[in-house]
């Protein structure tokens, strides 16, 4: 039974952490500019005033609050509820990542003098370093510089146009 469901369970977990790790990077600057808000100002002097073990206690706690979304989401999209599936599944990572990192950024020192969290970090980063090496990976990465810069050079023309339209309107 371990030799059929070891590669099942592998595969499930690289799903899992494969789709994380492309919500972090696709929203990354929407992450970041959130993060700017008040509310998270007035957050971080109470969180920067906990200690280490408290302060993972309320570094897990997005996880075990916004993980179930992802079933959720998974129900809603296979129930024939594409979009609501679809918005629930972004909403739900949005936060769960933007918390996390808000959290992990806040406390990274703290969190780092707990041993088991440190190892745990350790591997993370490898993981991480591994799928980035992937050539799937740099080839995801490629496409989506090559999107994004298509998409910023259509609205750089779009504004251009707009803006000529405007000032042929104008001289008449």
């Amino acid at each position: 039974m371990s030799r059929i469901f070891k590669p099942f369970v592998f595969l499930i977990a690289a799903i899992y952490f494969l789709v994380d790790a492309v919500f972090f990077t696709l929203f990354k600057p929407v992450l970041r500019r959130l993060a700017d808000c008040w509310v998270f100002e007035s957050l971080r002097a109470w969180i920067v005033s906990l200690r280490p073990y408290p302060t993972l206690a309320l570094f897990i706690v997005p996880v075990i609050l916004l993980e179930p979304v992802k079933p959720v989401a998974a129900y809603l999209t296979a129930t024939g509820h594409i979009v609501g599936g679809l918005m629930v599944l972004i909403v739900g990572e949005l936060l769960k990542l933007l918390l996390i990192e808000r959290l992990f950024s806040v406390s990274r020192d703290k969190l780092m003098s707990i041993p088991v969290f440190a190892w745990c970090h350790d591997r993370f980063c490898q993981g991480q370093g591994w799928v980035i090496s992937l050539q799937a990976w740099q080839l995801m990465r490629r496409w989506s510089s090559n999107a994004k810069h298509a998409v910023q050079r259509y609205v750089l023309e779009f504004k251009a146009a707009q803006k000529r339209k405007r000032l042929s309107w104008r001289s008449r």
